[in-house]
């Protein structure tokens, strides 16, 4: 995210500055998405348990962020 800033405050290209932020973006939901799968494949084929652990991870994730 620094780097985004850095870009803005550099007054970079908006080009420059519109795909760090993709990155940014990009990378947070593949963060997501690799947190989220284990819980889908557990409940896809009917692992018990499983769910309310990974969800529980996941909300400290986004409660990290703020």
């Amino acid at each position: 995210m620094d780097n985004v800033i850095d870009l803005i405050a550099t007054d970079a290209k908006p080009s420059e500055v519109s795909d760090a932020i993709k990155a940014v973006l990009y990378a947070k939901s593949a963060e997501r998405i690799d947190a989220a799968r284990p819980i889908v494949a557990a409940d896809l084929f009917g692992v018990e348990g499983y769910e309310d652990q990974g969800e529980n991870e996941i909300d400290q994730e986004s409660q990290e962020e703020e």
